[in-house]
């Protein structure tokens, strides 16, 4: 296999939000699986001021694949530079930049740019790629444009919060309990239906009916990602109307006192929904702290079952 020449693409919106906005909006890799559709779940590996690196995982093509990058921040020239330090086939390599303009009348130009080399070069190689950015880039692009533009600060319309059980025993039961998700619906009493898949291992998609303590009904869909009993991450393709995106993480660690378990929950609101589904008069604090509620007191559910399974004795 050989290296061929390079290729570019470059994609740009303007979106009626302040530059350095938007900036740290893309800044925050963190946050990337709650805003961004492709995007599945960042784990840092080194964080600095200016540079950072760290795995991430995407759906590319339909199919979850993972890659390490690197990021240098230049927060007063407003830009972001990005390397994947190995390419996956049919990516040789890949790298570029994300451009933050200011226009007037508090408008940003944001420009994305991609360079990349394909394996062999072959031509339909080549188009494969660039149609895979094609699709994920203006997506991508969109998506800050919704979450910068509904007039709100960002960090009331985009947020995280936690939720930790100690365990008296190991980690691992707990692990097994959350991962064995086509269980729930007899397990837990908020999940009234599971489909659960898994193509590869440590790769599942589920989708399930989830009922809130107001007795409202949820579908959901989700792409999950499992390491090997210390962590499993999720993003939702399907989000209740509330919702414009929702990831989560559960971690399982064992420590000298014992064992916890930790659910951690990232979502962006959409404000547009929220009189709509809240009632007339809602404001977005109260949507956030009933987001809060509802996610919370599931997931503490999950949780304490979890922490149940796992401190119940063997054979159960």
């Amino acid at each position: 296999m050989t290296e061929g020449r390079q290729h570019s693409t470059e994609h740009t919106v303007v979106v009626a939000a302040p530059p350095r906005v938007l900036y740290e909006l893309v800044a925050d890799v963190t946050c990337w699986p709650a805003v961004f559709g492709p995007s599945v779940h960042v784990h840092h590996l080194e964080r600095e001021e200016r540079a950072e690196r760290f795995r991430i995982w995407a759906l590319v093509g339909g199919r979850v694949t993972s890659w390490v990058s690197r990021r240098t921040f230049d927060p007063d020239g407003l830009r972001i530079t990005f390397r994947q330090e190995h390419g996956r086939p049919p990516i040789a390599s890949m790298g570029g930049e994300w451009l933050f303009r200011s226009l007037p009348g508090d408008r940003t130009e944001i420009v994305l740019r991609h360079d990349f080399t394909a394996v062999d070069d072959a031509a339909e190689t080549v188009r494969w790629i660039t149609d895979a950015l094609d699709r994920n880039s203006p997506e991508e692009l969109r998506a800050l444009a919704r979450t910068a533009e509904f007039g709100h600060p960002v960090g009331d319309v985009v947020f995280s919060f936690t939720d930790t059980v100690r365990l008296t025993t190991g980690a691992e039961a707990a692990y097994d309990f959350v991962y064995r998700a086509d269980r729930w619906a007899d397990r837990l009493p908020h999940v009234s239906r599971v489909r659960l898949t898994e193509a590869e291992p440590g790769f599942q998609e589920l989708e399930m009916d989830t009922v809130t303590s107001d007795g409202a009904a949820h579908t959901t869909s989700s792409v999950r990602i499992c390491e090997s009993g210390q962590w499993i991450a999720y993003k939702q393709r399907r989000t209740p109307e509330l919702l414009l995106g929702h990831s989560g993480l559960w971690t399982f660690a064992d420590g000298p006192d014992g064992s916890s378990v930790t659910a951690r929950h990232t979502v962006v609101l959409n404000p547009a929904a929220v009189e709509e589904v809240l009632g007339a008069g809602t404001t977005l604090a109260e949507a956030r702290t009933h987001v809060r509620d509802a996610l919370g007191r599931n997931s503490r559910a999950t949780l304490a079952s979890a922490a149940g399974n796992a401190d119940a004795p063997a054979g159960r």
